[in-house]
């Protein structure tokens, strides 16, 4: 059978087509670990841990600071890991629930973003978090971070910008885990600014937050009750 040279110049378009849709699709990997992950993992079990810590779970947003210090708070526990993804934070997950803790706070997702981690995914593994926690700790009280906007003013993290579509509708699934009986605490509003980015006198690179970042946190949890 013959293929007339119009069939074939159709399918090279073709294939040119899916070529081109192939190579702008991208690419994302559940299996990144930061450099220090498995460091930082065996420091986190060396250390002592109680029925009574109020633990601080996510990534270098979270390991920015000294929880115990910034908050008054001797039983809060730092577990955060510089560049972490949720992937991260369920393979490490085990140990904060058999430490059976009074409370976890989670803030984990903008690196899956900045990694092009499906939305979706990102969503189960926080849902799969949750059950984890609640069928391992029964007791644990877990409250719910919104992720934080970021500010591409800066250049600094440019895979972290133009991404703001994203954090907006994760945080907008965030919410909805309160139907799991989980606390959602609001932090995108409390680090916004008028043209909707995050606070450039509270950042240093557009994506960790300074001190004065963390006092902002830290009063925001003290005028709640999500510490008593």
């Amino acid at each position: 059978m013959k293929i007339s040279f119009k069939k074939i110049a159709f399918l090279l378009g073709l294939i040119a087509i899916v070529t081109q849709v192939n190579a702008q699709t991208a690419k994302w990997d559940s299996t990144y670990r930061p450099g220090k992950y498995v460091e930082q993992v065996s420091k986190f079990k060396a250390e002592q841990t109680s029925k009574k810590d109020y633990v601080f779970l996510g990534n270098s947003i979270t390991a920015g600071t000294d929880w115990a210090k910034l908050l008054n708070l001797p039983q809060a526990k730092n577990r955060g890991i510089s560049g972490d993804i949720t992937f991260g934070v369920l393979e490490r997950l085990q140990d904060i629930i058999d430490g059976k803790p009074k409370k976890v706070f989670i803030l984990i997702g903008i690196n899956d973003i900045s990694r092009n981690i499906p939305d979706s995914l990102i969503l189960r593994n926080y849902k799969l978090i949750i059950d984890r926690i609640r069928k391992g700790s029964k007791k644990t009280q877990i409250y719910f971070n919104t992720l934080l906007p970021v500010n591409a003013s800066f250049g600094k993290f440019k895979n972290h910008y133009g991404k703001d579509d994203h954090i907006l509708y994760i945080n907008s699934e965030i919410k909805k885990l309160a139907a799991k009986k989980v606390t959602i605490i609001d932090l995108y509003q409390e680090f916004l600014d008028k043209d909707n980015h995050l606070k450039a006198e509270l950042t240093k690179d557009g994506l960790h937050l300074i001190p004065e970042g963390y006092q902002v946190w830290a009063k925001f949890l003290n005028s709640t009750e999500y510490l008593h």
